[in-house]
């Protein structure tokens, strides 16, 4: 029996079918507003930066928490309309695909819910959302997140590219671990570029586990991704990744001289990673969920010790 249209195939009921307005639930779930952890996946680079450019301020004798936490609070509407306006645009460009894969196929445009029209309008809304946040930061930030727009827009059709849409991804989801040095200290010092680094990897891992839920189905319809790619090779290569991920990390903390709080929260963040190589059952599509969506809280232990080490400095 098909499930009806009221709930989409790769999501249970949420807030969204229980509490929001008939009218915009079809809109948010083109937003994903029913699934917060794109959100947050985007958001947590974000906050790493502005914590360690936070540090790096104090450490100068310039300590600015507060203008920090206002910038973490601009970088989390940021991130949920940007969000929302990247799965929009995905939407309509895999409208296709998405009808013929099971998990994705009652998604709002593929089943009729919303029109193309629509998806266009919403889109445009949610990128005003995210123009009045990026008007409130520095002219440096506002230039480096403009730098971000065209492998932004370009990622959704990597999958039919490249069989590592995943790294795409990557580097659009880690731009935030820039942002926070552009608005906070307005430069890009090593410590940036180190921590982009390695939020890449991360990105590339924690996505790899999310597309094993869909790789039998993105093989019928040929759509590429690390899943497919990677196969039964994929918990080593995740082990890979994520050392990567942590050494690189690191190596921000060391250019940026952060203190022994930090190195606790990259510890912690790294012991998530392993545990989620070691659960990992790629044949478990609902278990390659939980794991990806745990990356939520891996992402967390990190910041938590940024941000003490910040205030601490």
């Amino acid at each position: 029996m098909n499930a009806p249209l009221s709930a989409p195939a790769d999501a249970t009921t949420t807030w969204v079918d229980r509490r929001a307005p008939a009218f915009l639930r079809p809109f948010l779930r083109l937003a994903r507003a029913d699934r917060p952890i794109g959100s947050w996946l985007l958001l947590i680079p974000c906050l790493w930066s502005t914590a360690l450019a936070a540090g790096i301020s104090a450490g100068e004798g310039t300590p600015r928490p507060v203008q920090a936490f206002g910038l973490m609070l601009l970088f989390a509407i940021g991130a949920v309309a940007m969000r929302g306006a990247g799965c929009t645009w995905n939407d309509i460009l895999d409208r296709d695909i998405d009808g013929r894969v099971e998990r994705t196929r009652l998604r709002p445009l593929p089943s009729g819910q919303v029109g193309l029209l629509g998806a266009f309008v919403f889109l445009g809304l949610q990128a005003l959302v995210g123009l009045i946040v990026l008007l409130c930061l520095p002219p440096f930030a506002i230039v480096t997140a403009l730098s971000s727009l065209g492998v932004v827009a370009v990622y959704p059709l990597m999958k039919r590219v490249i069989w590592i849409p995943q790294l795409v991804l990557g580097l659009a989801f880690s731009w935030g671990a820039l942002m926070g040095f552009a608005a906070l200290i307005e430069a890009l010092p090593p410590a940036a570029f180190l921590l982009y680094a390695g939020s890449i990897l991360w990105v590339v891992g924690y996505d790899t586990i999310y597309a094993h839920q869909d790789r039998e189905d993105d093989e019928q319809v040929g759509v590429k991704s690390s899943a497919r790619l990677l196969g039964s090779a994929t918990r080593p290569w995740l082990a890979v990744l994520y050392a990567g991920a942590a050494l690189l990390i690191g190596a921000a903390l060391v250019a940026a001289g952060a203190g022994p709080l930090a190195y606790a929260g990259l510890a912690a963040f790294a012991l998530h990673l392993a545990w989620q190589v070691r659960r990992l059952d790629i044949d478990d599509p609902a278990l390659c969920l939980v794991v990806f969506r745990s990356n939520r809280d891996a992402g967390l232990l990190l910041f938590a010790g940024l941000a003490a080490a910040a205030l601490l400095a």
